[in-house]
This record gives C-alpha cells, structure tokens and sequence, in this order.
C-alpha cells in the first residue's frame, strides 16, 4: 500500500490564506528564505525591504537557484512563479501566526527567549535539550528581530512540539509586537544589564522593556525569571497573576544553584529542581553558562518535563562560535588557546568571558577587546569600569574603537599590548604577537567587527613562526 506523502512545509492553499495573497501560479514551499545566498531549492523566497536593501532585486536570482516561487509586493513588475501581497514584511508575519496556530501536536508549546545577557545561548541549551522530549524547531543564529521572529514562526515544521523564540530589543516597545505574534506557554528572561542603555536611559527602563515579553503569554502560561537580578522584583511584579518560575543561586530559587566548579574546559553544576538535587558536567566554563543552564532547566519545569532526561541532554552542549566556543589555532610548532566570545559584548559578558580566561592554562592569558555600543553618555564610564576585571584576569590588553581607549588607559601601563582605531587595524598587531602556549579572548559588540581578528588569527602560521 503506497504510503501518503507528507505535506510540504507550506501548500500553496495556505500559501494563499495565510497572507491574503495571490498566487500567479500555484506552487507549494518546502522552506522559507529572505537571503538567496542561504536560500534551498523548494524555499519561498520573501522579499523583504531593509537596511538599504530592496529584496525585489533578488528575485530573478532566487528563482533561479531553484526558489519554490517568491513574495513580492503587489504593485511589483510581473514574475514567475509569485505570491503577490500588499506588504512583505507584512506578509511574512502572517505566516508566522499562521504557523503558530496550526500545528499538528495537541501539547504543541511556544517557549519565548529575552534577556540583556545569554538568550541565544539559553535557546540554543533549549534546542539541545527539548529535541530529547519531541521534534523541536529554534530561531536561526539570532532571528530575533521585526523580521527574525516572524521568519522562525514561518520555518516552524507542522508537526513540531515545541518552537524556540528567540526577542531581542534596542529600543522601547519593541518587544511586545513580537510576543503578541509568538503568544508563548512559556517567556524566559535571562538576565537585566546594561546593553542598550544608551537608547532606554535606565537599568530599570531595561528591566520593563525586557519584562514586557509576559504581555503575550498564552492564558496559564509561565514566565521564567532570574531570581538573583537586582530587577527581580520588577520583573515579578510586571508577572502579574502568571504562574511564576525562578531560577538562580537565591535561596528561595525554584531552580537552584547549589554550588559549581568550574575549570578550563567546563563545569560541574550541583543543582536544586523542587527540593531535589542533581547534578551535571556542562562543558562550558564560567558560571554566566551555569545559570543559561538553570534557566533551561526552570523551562524544563514549567512544561512538566522529566529533569534527569533533560540534564542528560544538557550534558552534550557546547558553546558557540561566536558566543563562547574554544579551539585550538595552530602557531608555528605549537598551538594557541581561543576563546572566541566576538558576536556581542556588553559589561556583564565581558566580565563573564574575562572570568573564564583566568580559567584557561596558559604562557600568557590575552585579552582582545572592541568597543561596546548603544551605551549613550555611560560608555566612557562603562569601559574605564572594566579595568579590574582586566586585570585580574589577563596578562595583556589589546583594545579598538574609541569607547575602549577608556578601558586601556584605565589599567596598568605593563598590561597595555596595543590600541587600534578599529578592529581591522588591530587584528594583524594581535595576530605577530601571538605565540604558543597563549591562551586569548576576543570580544565585542557585534558593530565593533571583532571577527576580523579572529579571522586573522586563524590564518595558517608563516613558516618558521613560534
């Protein structure tokens, strides 16, 4: 007997429905794109406008790489195969909802990620960890945005049990369209700092924006928060009559940090789950990776889910490129340590990814640091704050952009490596001085393009180099 095929990802019934559209053709969608150069044959290809770019030119190109068929704006010259709609953007966020209300699975959960620190971390411990319970689909690197999010509701497969959400904000009233549109059972909020301060004025103004993801949770839903923030308060009362779970080293913690030790390559986590503990080898340093995963864990208990199953899974993570991830670079005979922490920075990572250098066995522990942003009038004060950490922390500095010349005239004259105006003119400075047996950190906000060192550093070694 011929088995039924299952369907794709997007009919172009729905296609239709969904958006309001019209269809120049019929055609079904196996996936949905707004980029050609990660585009795969089958996908819709949305072409979105922004950051000075107008989709609508990519189209021939999508379609030719094998694009299903694309998402054009009405009033746009003929195309083929096409789904016509009034707005794009607008478009993409109808099929988002669309998605979100159809699934297959009759226990099928949202889980909504924010924080100032650690939620694409925490999404990705999420991912790891929620696959082991049933099939489960996560935003795409940090698709967290006006476009981000309705993209990852789009890309949810029919029969998922659980979608990953990743929100993030630079301004005021960002997040809340966003969660309107996921409507999660479950709204994490990793952590409060300082990122971003420079547009919201406040930490405080930081702790309402970020606790404004409860205003779409699902009725009976949850809201994870960390009990240890300074903002916790805030948070707890913006929760309103919303089942509330926390996680943290704080006594009355629902999730608990009982105690940790950590080395180069990881930790050991003994942790409290309602009154039981448990323990786990997170193979990621640094305690700022032990509450990510105690937050995990605090999901894990909002949706009834089996704790011993979900540390099990725990235990397979690891960091990051970009965010935490370590591997050995070859130099000369020998070899050097990188902890690539170069997607983003702020205050509280910084002084997290600091914390797990000092942890590294090294010749000399190597700090490589680029401006932090979107900080307003406090970033000269912000950067100079560093100091201590810096120095407790490494053997030499290496710094770029304006904003960290405040750090590198802050600590002491024998730690000062190099000061560059941008990050493409330091990166060959960090590159010669590098030798085996180094262990370095590279990090910075994601507009002071600290990969540009790391791609630098990763070049092979010149013959003869030690």
């Amino acid at each position: 007997m011929t088995q039924p095929q299952p369907l794709p990802l997007w009919t172009a019934a729905e296609l239709a429905e969904a958006t309001g559209g019209v269809l120049s053709q019929p055609f079904d969608a196996k996936g949905v794109s707004i980029d050609t150069r990660s585009l795969a044959p089958g996908d819709l290809f949305v072409a979105l406008l922004g950051d000075g770019r107008d989709g609508h030119a990519f189209v021939a190109d999508a379609l030719a790489r094998g694009a299903a068929g694309a998402m054009v704006h009405a009033d746009t010259a003929p195309a083929e195969p096409v789904l016509r709609v009034n707005n794009t953007l607008a478009g993409l966020s109808h099929l988002g909802a669309y998605a979100r209300a159809r699934s297959d699975a009759s226990d099928f959960r949202v889980i909504a990620v924010t924080g100032s620190v650690g939620k694409t971390t925490t999404k990705e411990m999420l991912r790891g960890v929620l696959a082991a319970f049933g099939p489960t689909h996560a935003a795409a690197a940090s698709h967290n945005n006006h476009w981000g999010l309705p993209l990852t509701l789009a890309r949810t497969p029919r029969d998922a049990r659980f979608c990953i959400a990743e929100i993030g904000m630079n301004h005021a009233g960002e997040i809340a369209p966003l969660v309107r549109l996921a409507r999660p059972h479950v709204a994490v909020i990793t952590s409060i700092a300082s990122a971003h301060i420079g547009y919201l004025g406040s930490i405080e103004a930081i702790a309402d924006e970020k606790a404004t993801i409860m205003v779409g949770l699902e009725p009976g839903g949850t809201a994870v928060l960390p009990a240890d923030s300074p903002q916790f308060a805030r948070l707890r009362a913006r929760a309103g009559n919303a089942t509330v779970v926390t996680f943290g080293a704080d006594p009355t913690a629902d999730v608990r940090l009982v105690h940790t030790e950590a080395d180069d390559a990881g930790s050991l986590i003994h942790v409290d789950i309602a009154s039981r503990t448990a323990s786990l080898r997170l193979a990621a340093p640094g305690r700022h990776m032990a509450m990510n995963a105690l937050a995990t864990l605090a999901v894990v208990a909002a949706l009834g889910l089996d704790p011993t199953r979900a540390i099990d899974a725990l235990e397979a993570f690891v960091p990051l490129a970009g965010r935490g991830a370590r591997r050995d670079i070859r130099v000369g005979c020998g070899a050097v340590r990188l902890l690539d922490e170069s997607y983003n920075g702020n205050g509280a990572s910084i002084r997290a990814a600091l914390d797990v250098l000092r942890l590294q066995p090294a010749r000399r522990r190597i700090a490589v640091l680029g401006d932090m942003l979107e900080l307003g009038d406090q970033g000269p004060a912000e950067h100079a704050a560093l100091a201590d950490a810096v120095i407790n922390s490494a053997d030499c500095l290496f710094t770029c952009g304006p904003l960290m010349r405040h750090l590198f005239d802050a600590v002491p004259q024998p730690l000062r490596a190099a000061h560059a105006a941008n990050a493409a003119e330091l990166a060959p400075l960090v590159a010669a001085a590098l030798a085996r047996g180094d262990a370095i950190l590279v990090k910075g906000s994601l507009g002071s393009g600290m990969q540009r060192v790391i791609e630098a550093i990763e070049q092979p070694a010149p013959a003869g180099a030690v």
